[in-house]
């Protein structure tokens, strides 16, 4: 398809899915910005974002999230869940940080193995639709995300650059899947000697960065896959161009506050697009849903050979159980 057919193709997509999520959000009420009334702050330890608050940030439900079990057909995909994250080990295989102690602000590395059965690195993995491995770090408090992407070397090793900004305890997530193996979601403790002050988050949905503004609608329903929608803007205007990036216009990540489960996201997309493809205003996504509770979603987006974040804390609606 050429690339102006591909363009009409996706208006057409992202048209029917945004009349979805107004339609939603006014079946549901209006949706407020909380953190606009909270002073602002970082949310980013030693960085300058928008989003801290008095308010204290949520604490997580009794079910841990994580992938819909590949049951026989018909069987509730958000029912039956393994957890994601919680372990560095699962179904043998085990996600091993050759250095978890990290200086304070100094640039440093993410080296890591992921060890199979046999008790070897394992070398071959499926390159899904965001490559065959990705690593997400965020610190206990959910603040500090950081989306690493790392190179495989011949030794098994997996490394990225790592500059962790502030002091206490980080989480890191290895999302991969080997080549004869499930896909699998493992996570480990890094540790920053330093001084440690946890934010707290208040509910938002509209966050600015870089003179983009981002606005985050749809619910976080418990039992559902639910469906969430990010539209980007800039100086009042929609972004129509933005690029691929992980085989999307966009990548969204969820944790759940309090344990930092690490929430199972797909993008709706009709196809995967090229490189020379671009979209926009926005796009959508499906996220497991198992437990009521506070959130946190990262918002990735690239526009002119950059890429940005927007993160967001958002509650599950009042009664849900």
């Amino acid at each position: 398809m050429s690339t102006a057919g591909r363009l009409a193709a996706y208006a057409a997509v992202l048209i029917l899915l945004f009349t979805g999520a107004w339609a939603t959000g006014v079946a549901v009420g209006p949706v407020t910005d909380a953190a606009s009334a909270q002073p602002a702050g970082p949310t980013t330890p030693g960085s300058d974002p928008n989003h801290a608050s008095e308010h204290d940030h949520g604490g997580a439900g009794a079910t841990a999230p994580g992938v819909p079990d590949r049951g026989p057909t018909g069987q509730d995909p958000v029912a039956t869940v393994e957890s994601l994250g919680l372990s560095a080990t699962q179904a043998g295989y085990t996600f091993a940080v050759q250095n978890t102690t990290f200086g304070l602000g100094r640039p440093g590395e993410l080296a890591f193995t992921i060890t199979g059965p046999d008790g070897r690195p394992v070398t071959s993995y499926a390159d899904a639709h965001h490559g065959p491995m990705q690593v997400a770090v965020v610190r206990r408090d959910a603040a500090g995300f950081q989306h690493l992407q790392p190179a495989l070397g011949a030794d098994g090793v997996w490394r990225a650059p790592l500059t962790l900004p502030g002091g206490g305890i980080w989480r890191a997530y290895a999302d991969f899947a080997p080549t004869d193996g499930p896909p699998l979601v493992l996570g480990t403790d890094l540790f920053v000697q330093g001084d440690f002050t946890p934010f707290r988050f208040a509910d938002s949905r509209t966050f600015d960065v870089d003179g983009y503004q981002v606005r985050l609608d749809g619910n976080l329903v418990p039992g559902t896959q639910s469906q969430i929608y990010a539209t980007v803007s800039r100086n009042g205007a929609p972004v129509l161009d933005l690029q691929p990036y992980l085989g999307a216009f966009g990548h969204l990540a969820v944790l759940r506050q309090g344990d930092l489960a690490y929430l199972r996201v797909q993008p709706i997309t009709s196809s995967t697009p090229g490189p020379a493809d671009r979209a926009g205003p926005g796009t959508a996504f499906t996220v497991d849903v198992p437990s009521a509770g506070s959130y946190r979603l990262f918002v990735e987006f690239v526009h002119g050979g950059v890429t940005r974040t927007a993160e967001f804390s958002v509650s599950t609606p009042e009664g849900s159980r």
